[in-house]
C-alpha cells in the first residue's frame, strides 16, 4: 500500500510540475524575449535619442531623478517578466500578444517618426518653437507623446503583466498633460496654428 500511495505521489507531483512548466511557457527565457522590447527602446532612447536632439539645455537634477526611475522601473519590468510572469506555450499566438506587439511596434515607429520631424524643425544652434508638420503632427500636437503611450500600452497588452499596465498608465498621466500643455502653447503663441489639429489623440483630444 505504501509503494502504491508512493508512485501515486510521485506520478502527481510529475504533473503537476509538467503543467507549471507548460503555463511557464517559455520559462526564463520567454522573460527575456519580452524584455528585450523594453530594452531596445530603452537603449534607442538613452544612446540614440539625446544626440539628436536641439534645444535648450536639460537641468542635471531632472536628469537624475530620471535615471533613477528607468533603473527601477526597468528593474521591476525584468524582475516580473523572467521570474514572476507565467504564460501558456502557444501565447505567442494569443491575440493578447499579437495585438499588444502590433501596438508596440506601431507606437514605437509612431514616437521614431515624430521625433525625426521635431529635429528638423531647428537648424542647429536654434532654440525657438516652430509648428510641427507632417506624419501624425496632422492630426495631434503631440503625436511623440501619443506613439510614446500606444507603444507601452501595446507592451502591456503583450505581456499581460500588472507593472507594464502600470507604467504604461503612469506614462499617460506624465506626458498627457504635456501634450495638453504644449497644444494651448503652440495655439497661444501661433495666430496660424491649425485649429483643427488635436492636442493627443487623434479626432478625439
Amino acid at each position: 500500500f505504501c509503494v502504491e500511495v508512493s508512485k501515486q505521489s510521485s506520478t502527481e507531483l510529475l504533473h503537476v510540475g509538467d503543467e507549471r512548466r507548460s503555463l511557464s511557457g517559455l520559462g526564463e527565457a520567454g522573460g527575456w524575449d519580452y524584455t528585450s522590447g523594453y530594452i531596445l527602446q530603452g537603449m534607442r532612447e538613452t544612446f540614440i535619442y539625446p544626440f539628436f536632439t536641439r534645444g535648450r539645455p536639460f537641468p542635471l537634477q531632472l536628469l537624475f531623478f530620471g535615471m533613477l526611475f528607468c533603473i527601477y522601473n526597468g528593474f521591476l519590468q525584468g524582475y516580473y517578466l523572467i521570474y514572476c510572469a507565467e504564460y501558456p506555450n502557444d501565447w505567442c499566438t494569443d491575440i493578447r500578444f499579437t495585438s499588444g506587439l502590433l501596438l508596440f511596434l506601431l507606437g514605437m515607429g509612431i514616437n521614431i517618426h515624430s521625433d525625426l520631424l521635431l529635429r528638423q524643425l531647428r537648424k542647429p544652434g536654434e532654440v525657438t518653437y516652430k509648428i510641427p508638420q507632417g506624419g501624425l503632427f496632422t492630426y495631434v500636437s503631440g503625436a511623440n507623446y501619443f506613439g510614446e503611450i500606444v507603444e507601452w500600452f501595446g507592451f502591456a497588452i503583450a505581456t499581460w503583466s500588472l507593472p507594464a499596465f502600470a507604467f504604461a498608465f503612469f506614462t499617460l498621466c506624465c506626458i498627457g498633460p504635456r501634450a495638453y500643455h504644449h497644444h494651448r502653447y503652440y495655439l497661444k503663441t501661433f495666430t496660424d496654428y491649425p485649429k483643427s489639429r488635436k492636442a493627443l489623440i487623434p479626432f478625439v483630444f
